[in-house]
């Protein structure tokens, strides 16, 4: 994927958390050891979204945009304009402008979970999914923070439940109490495995302690915490590898801090 930065594939996935990686590395002392790979994988993302029709960037050829991997994307230019002067501000403001405007759910107020990759707008029937809209919110708080606080207020409305177990759903507009979904996993009780571990960040992010307490009782009873050595880990991490990682990085949402102050680009 790196040999290929010269030319017009999307990879946005793998380029925009790789950026975003090397972006917190800096941020946490490192040196200028990927200063070079940083530089081209930003520059390129950058390039890719200014050429695109919409602004957005398909993560697999021939499908459609995922809103959460786009996102990823916005949040690594943003990082690295927060330590470069603004270089990708422009791009930066300009892709929540038009998500504001054109990519907004009319029912629920919520981001697009789904956008078509070569036109402008939303697919009419695509659905506004739980785990999407919870990821989403997560990775807004990174680059808008009203944004990022709206959308959190509408997730609670459309996709919160408290009863009988505290989560989040997958579906806002219809009940599941025992099925499968493609992205989010088993559905139990209409809660979204996947929505509930995401919303985990924006909860946190926002100090909403008394939600936060609830969902992470909710993540004991799915994932039951083992404790060995002075350790503890989620059994159910055993199955599922990548939810111990997720829940990890939710728990500890926080505002970024950068030691220097853009000036050469403002909103």
């Amino acid at each position: 994927m790196l040999k290929t930065l010269d030319g017009k594939e999307s990879h946005v996935s793998y380029l925009s958390h790789l950026a975003w990686m090397i972006g917190g590395y800096k941020r946490i002392g490192g040196g200028d050891k990927y200063d070079e790979l940083y530089h081209r994988l930003c520059e390129t993302m950058n390039r890719r979204i200014i050429e695109s029709p919409n602004m957005n960037l398909p993560t697999y050829p021939g499908e459609c945009v995922y809103v959460p991997d786009m996102l990823v994307a916005i949040v690594a230019l943003s990082v690295y304009s927060q330590q470069y002067e603004g270089k990708y501000y422009s791009t930066v403001y300009q892709w929540l402008a038009e998500a504001k405007q054109h990519w907004l759910d009319k029912d629920t107020g919520m981001l697009a979970s789904f956008l078509p990759d070569d036109r402008e707008g939303m697919y009419e029937e695509a659905p506004i999914k739980g785990s999407y809209s919870a990821l989403s919110c997560y990775y807004l708080t990174f680059v808008d923070e009203e944004f990022a606080q709206d959308q959190y207020k509408r997730l609670n409305a459309n996709f919160l439940q408290k009863r009988p177990i505290t989560g989040f759903k997958e579906y806002h507009d219809r009940r599941c109490w025992l099925g499968m979904d493609i992205d989010a996993g088993p559905i139990v009780c209409n809660l979204s495995p996947t929505g509930t571990a995401f919303a985990v960040g924006s909860v946190t992010y926002f100090e909403d302690w008394a939600l936060r307490k609830k969902l992470l009782k909710t993540g004991e009873l799915a994932g039951t915490t083992w404790r060995s050595g002075g350790k503890s880990h989620y059994l159910l991490a055993d199955v599922a590898l990548v939810g111990e990682a997720i829940m990890l990085a939710m728990r500890t949402a926080v505002e970024w801090e950068f030691t220097t102050t853009p000036t050469t680009l403002s909103r």
